[in-house]
């Protein structure tokens, strides 16, 4: 029987994973284990720091929540990438709130 969504919201690629995690493999259809290699390969932290991270940047530096989706899944490491996820709604970020949002990403970095 197929599964029926009950509610959606967005979340993180390392919250999907967690998610895609619990399920056997023979459970899972073609597209969920495409989904779970793809969030396997991509993820950048544990679920634990990501959602607190996310928290954080929702909390402290009023970003959207899509927005800081985008940056726990991408964890930037320069200004330019920053500018690049913040930008797509036409908002100027300031500097001293870039750095301080790198600063944060960088405690929060799975170290490689």
């Amino acid at each position: 029987m197929p599964r029926r969504i009950s509610n959606q919201k967005d979340i993180t690629i390392v919250e999907a994973k967690r998610i895609l995690e619990k399920f056997k493999e023979e459970e899972l259809g073609e597209f969920q284990r495409r989904t779970l290699a793809f969030a396997t390969k991509f993820s950048k932290t544990s679920p634990a720091k990501a959602e607190k991270l996310l928290k954080e940047l929702v909390g402290n530096f009023k970003l959207d929540h899509a927005d800081a989706i985008q940056i726990v899944n991408c964890m930037p490491l320069t200004k330019e990438e920053l500018r690049t996820i913040l930008a797509t709604k036409g908002r100027v970020t300031g500097t001293d709130q870039l750095e301080g949002i790198l600063k944060l990403v960088s405690h929060f970095a799975e170290k490689q």
